[in-house]
């Protein structure tokens, strides 16, 4: 094949007109096969400058996933022979490292913790990067995504949340004394820390350390967190521990919460966890909210309804 050629072709190298260029790539795939589509758009990534051109090669490039895509990913991301206005290129960038996640090779996990790392770099190509070492599963990133969740100092608290996900889907137990100490340390605030907090906990629930009391104890308390959404997620946390206080712990929530949304998923918390009674319980109790009880008279009709069409 003549790269050159079919690039001029596509109108690549002027790239007068954006839309015509993007058709063009678009439709090179009714005509070659996947194999050469490959170095077409390997090709394309390392010449175009044009950022919507380029996404559009990424996302090509993406619905194929070859291997020997990741090296002019990895270029892009790293910038390498990049001239120009490189702030132009944030969101091209931020795709790379989606599509190199998607490639799941472990040998782009360095140069992903270089932009992680680098305090200097875009705050959005960070959280892309951090999000892709957690999707491509290597437990190399496991102490430097700690290390980002620990740093009280990064500036960017959303970087903090992308690294404490990314900790949940790597699912190394290394994760769970530092993940505990952030909600230990941020008991009861409720503030720019508050996402971080709801990331924490999910993390947890993923890391699933079931015998850990420590864990459990950091959950418990998170169910008097001042945010009503931190609250849901260390119910949900809870909920998936096999913990044997599980139940009580959460059925404290029906009584006492104020918010009655917390109340709602508390209820169907206990009922994944202990079935129909609950709902019975609630229903003919006297505890309970007007509004609760409608939910379980709600989910009791639900679950007659299926019962009824297993029947038939």
């Amino acid at each position: 094949m003549d790269l050159e050629l079919i690039a001029k072709e596509c109108g690549l190298l002027e790239e007068t007109d954006v839309n015509s260029v993007i058709q063009k790539i678009q439709a090179l795939d009714e005509t070659c096969e996947d194999e050469n589509l490959v170095k077409i758009y390997n090709y394309f990534l390392s010449i175009a400058k044009n950022p919507d051109v380029l996404m559009c090669v990424i996302q090509c490039s993406d619905k194929i996933r070859d291997k020997s895509t990741l090296s002019p990913l990895l270029d892009l991301l790293l910038m390498k022979n990049i001239e120009g206005d490189k702030d132009s290129l944030i969101n091209v960038r931020v795709m790379c490292a989606k599509a190199i996640a998607n490639l799941k090779d472990t040998s782009a996990v360095t140069p992903l913790l270089y932009c992680l790392n680098n305090k200097d770099e875009n705050y959005k190509v960070r959280l892309a990067c951090a999000d892709a070492l957690g999707r491509i599963g290597d437990r190399y990133a496991v102490a430097p995504l700690i290390e980002v969740v620990k740093d009280e100092s990064e500036k960017s608290v959303y970087l903090r949340e992308s690294a404490a996900s990314a900790l949940g889907m790597l699912g190394d137990i290394r994760a769970v004394d530092p993940l505990v100490s952030i909600l230990e340390a941020q008991k009861g605030i409720w503030n720019k820390f508050t996402f971080l907090k709801e990331r924490v906990i999910e993390a947890l629930g993923k890391l699933r350390c079931d015998d850990n009391e420590r864990v459990f104890n950091a959950l418990k308390n998170s169910l008097l967190d001042e945010s009503p959404q931190i609250r849901i997620n260390a119910i949900e946390a809870i909920m998936d521990t096999d913990n044997p206080q599980a139940v009580e712990a959460i059925k404290n929530c029906l009584v006492e919460d104020k918010d009655e949304e917390v109340k709602k998923n508390a209820l169907i918390a206990l009922y994944n966890l202990i079935g129909r009674k609950i709902l019975d319980e609630v229903a003919n109790g006297s505890d309970y909210s007007d509004s609760l009880k409608m939910e379980a008279v709600s989910m009791i009709s639900e679950y007659e309804d299926e019962g009824a069409s297993e029947d038939a």
